[in-house]
């Protein structure tokens, strides 16, 4: 494939609701750990991402050798405008994704739903601890993909290691439905199989999912104090919620 039609390609990857770019060494580990399909796998410099590799992800160094081809630092620039300091890109398939069904599936692990949040990079850090915390899935309503390069950046991949997607609505589901809002109650118990609901970092939770929710919670902080960054925020809910390490993802 010519630098023109490779260059190409990788920008029609960043609008394929199919594909995913990967960018940076810990994003293509993960895609690689939790089974993604690679497509495609660049680097200006195979050397230093081999060792670089072999000292943080030795589990996958040889599969990441496989996959990635050395291209010259000019056009590596062309598919990684903000190239990512580990240097390497990647093509890979997303993997497919029933929302309905992620929320449907058995055991006592929380979800996350994000309304209309308005930061990939925020996105990105919320699959990131979801996926640490073992959370059953991650959903977004909205127009920011969680499977945005952006996103993944910031999730350092771990849309591969739990169910991510965007949803034009809530699905149908019998989980408890638990907003997580400054007017609620102190959080404290949180309900097995909970789907805590995460406002968006402008204007909070929206009225609708208020009225509808099982429970309202609020995250306590010292006087003067009025938020916490979205990821945050996720992370403290999860972990009082008990979100069980030893899940199977």
């Amino acid at each position: 494939m010519d630098e023109a039609a490779l260059a190409e390609r990788y920008r029609a990857a960043r609008r394929d609701p199919a594909l995913a770019v990967v960018e940076g060494l810990h994003a293509l580990k993960h895609a690689l750990r939790f089974g993604s399909q690679i497509l495609d796998a660049r680097t200006p410099d195979a050397a230093a991402l081999r060792v670089l590799s072999t000292r943080v992800a030795p589990d996958v160094a040889d599969s990441i050798d496989r996959h990635v081809s050395s291209i010259p630092a000019e056009l590596y620039a062309l598919l990684a405008p903000s190239a990512h300091p580990t240097g390497v890109i990647a093509l890979a398939r997303r993997p497919p994704t029933d929302p309905a069904a992620a929320l449907a599936a058995p055991g006592a692990a929380p979800a996350v739903l994000l309304e209309r949040p308005t930061h990939h990079g925020n996105i990105g850090a919320v699959v990131r601890v979801a996926a640490a915390a073992g959370a059953a899935a991650v959903l977004t309503t909205g127009s920011h993909d969680p499977w945005h390069p952006a996103s993944i950046r910031g999730g350092a991949g771990l849309q591969f290691a739990l169910p991510t997607a965007g949803v034009a609505e809530l699905p149908a589901s019998d989980r408890p439905l638990v907003v997580v809002d400054p007017e609620g109650e102190a959080v404290g118990a949180i309900p097995p199989r909970a789907l805590l609901v995460f406002g968006s970092e402008r204007s909070g939770v929206s009225a609708e999912l208020r009225e509808r929710a099982d429970a309202t919670v609020a995250i306590p902080m010292r006087t003067g104090v009025s938020s916490l960054n979205l990821a945050t925020a996720v992370a403290v809910v999860l972990y009082l919620a008990g979100a069980p390490f030893d899940r199977p993802l």
